[in-house]
């Protein structure tokens, strides 16, 4: 059984640096998580063994980043129960509007969270998957409070600073 409580798969490796964002999160907030790169269209069998099997192996949440046609997060969430957070890809033709479309246009019955194109939608994937664990840990609960406070903090600060200035 895996250790991970959050997979993170990506549809080509050059989707790794937006995708390093949730894992930054994640590792920020002590989840335990893993990478792994497989495709809808070039790798399906692949891809939907990963998504059946991830509840069975201890993933509790997955997020799923690519770009252009982008059905990387519906095929995903066609094969699992568990909640599947996409991410966008920026780039390609249409600098990821298309890769936005085709994530968030899922049809009924087979939901797909979708974030933001790009790092800051990977970056808030990687909290909303803390947001969805921490429902039933206290722990992690009390670390997300902490983290939104200093946020608060940090405008306050830069604020007070600006009126001194």
């Amino acid at each position: 059984m895996s250790k991970s409580l959050v997979l993170i798969v990506m549809g080509s490796e050059s989707d790794l640096p937006v995708m390093e964002e949730a894992a930054k999160v994640l590792k920020e907030f002590g989840v335990s998580h893993e990478m792994r790169i497989s495709s809808a269209h070039r790798a399906p069998k692949k891809t939907g063994l990963m998504a059946a099997e991830a509840r069975d192996r201890g993933v509790r949440v997955i997020i799923a980043g690519a770009g252009m046609a982008a059905h990387l997060a519906g095929v995903v969430a066609a094969e699992t129960t568990l909640p599947v957070i996409g991410v966008p890809m920026p780039g390609g033709a249409l600098n990821g509007v298309d890769a936005l479309y085709s994530t968030v246009q899922m049809p009924g019955g087979i939901p797909v969270a979708t974030m933001a194109i790009g790092k800051a939608g990977a970056k808030n994937a990687g909290l909303f998957a803390v947001q969805i664990l921490a429902l039933a840990d206290n722990e992690l609960a009390g670390k997300l409070a902490v983290f939104r406070q200093s946020m608060a903090d940090e405008v306050e600060e830069k604020d007070a600073r600006l009126l001194t200035s």
